[in-house]
């Protein structure tokens, strides 16, 4: 930073320099001079006056922060503050300009409305001149001619604009299709008169046939009550007559039926008694087989128990011999063990006896830190 920049002091610092100072690497111009004031002298710390002075500078230094900082935080909230007051001032012009755009195509936007509703007016007439050659349901030749009539009366005149030729075309059409329905619907009617007539004219001959079918039927009936009142006799007495012969064969049936399971019984007592007697000659066989089993498990038991205590035995035997070979090895290497350690003290000038006895002690443990390695 130049000396022309460095003009600005602490005691500068105001409303109209602030955007100037406070901007990147603006501050350490202030900096620089505090830490000049603060390490610009070395105090002498054994005295009460270089003590004190010490003091001052650091109270100074916070004196400057507070000096740079204060304004600084006074700006930054202002800066905070302007995009408010930017949106609020966008905010209103953007809402004058759409009121001032709407005012200035209002006359306009009145004269579509108005064409629009001028246009649907003519389609929705065209369109009820159409509905009139259309119904939900059949209708009456007598309400077909109404709408006819009315249709006719429907006027095609300028008030129909560049729709009167749509209009003229519409209203030919809906009067073709309905004359052609009234055509339909008077021979459908006059055809339905008729089949009216000939029904009534059938319902009539219709009567005529029940009333005499129904003089025949009497006739006919009080006949066969009579005829139904003779059979009903005779069959009475028949019906009497096979009752008792049902009732003299249902005892007879009664009776074999009796003799029948009598019978079964006995047959029945006699096929439990042989089973009896087949079941108790079972279980003795099945005894006898069960005992000669069990003689036989014991024979096998016994045998296996033999044979087990011999294969112990043996391998008793084995165990013994083994531990025996093993205890005679141990003595045979320890021996040499011993040997050779007798002999390596005997090499080194040890009598015989006295190198026998170096080994005893050292093999016993009464050495202390020596041992031999088997």
């Amino acid at each position: 930073m130049s000396a022309k920049q460095q003009v600005i002091t602490i005691d500068d610092i105001s409303q109209e320099n602030v955007p100037a100072i406070y901007v990147a690497g603006g501050l350490k111009q202030f900096l620089e001079h505090a830490k000049a004031q603060a390490t610009g002298e070395v105090p002498d710390l054994t005295t009460r006056k270089g003590r004190e002075r010490i003091a001052s500078l650091a109270a100074q230094v916070s004196k400057s922060k507070t000096a740079v900082e204060k304004p600084g935080r006074e700006y930054l909230k202002r800066l905070k503050e302007m995009p408010k007051v930017i949106e609020a001032e966008l905010r209103e012009f953007v809402t004058s300009m759409d009121a001032l755009r709407d005012e200035a195509r209002q006359p306009l936007t009145d004269w579509e409305k108005a064409e629009d509703a001028r246009v649907d007016a003519h389609n929705d007439g065209i369109q009820r001149i159409k509905d009139l050659a259309v119904f939900a349901e059949p209708p009456a030749a007598a309400h077909v001619a109404q709408v006819i009539a009315d249709l006719e009366l429907v006027a095609l005149d300028d008030s129909w604009q560049e729709f009167l030729p749509e209009a003229a075309q519409a209203k030919d059409q809906a009067l073709a299709s309905l004359r052609g329905q009234l055509a339909q619907r008077q021979a459908y009617e006059a055809e339905q008169a008729e089949l009216a007539r000939l029904r009534r004219e059938a319902d009539e001959r219709a009567e005529q046939d029940r009333i005499r079918l129904a003089q025949e039927a009497a006739v006919e009936a009080e006949r066969q009550r009579v005829a139904q009142e003779q059979q009903a006799e005779r069959d009475a007495a028949a019906k009497r007559e096979q009752e008792l012969k049902g009732q003299a064969a249902a005892r007879e049936r009664e009776a074999e039926n009796q003799r029948l399971q009598l019978q079964l019984q006995a047959e029945q007592a006699e096929r439990m008694a042989a089973q009896a007697e087949a079941d108790r000659l079972a279980a003795i066989q099945a005894a006898e087989i069960a005992r000669i089993e069990a003689e036989k498990n014991a024979e096998r038991a016994a045998d296996q128990a033999r044979l087990d205590e011999q294969r112990r035995q043996k391998e008793a035997a084995d165990e013994i011999l083994r531990q025996e070979r093993l205890r005679e090895a141990d003595k045979a290497h320890k021996g040499a063990i011993y040997k050779a350690a007798k002999e390596a003290f005997m090499a080194n000038g040890m009598s015989e006896d006295c190198a026998r006895l170096a080994v005893k002690l050292v093999a016993s443990g009464f050495i202390p830190a020596m041992s031999i390695q088997y």
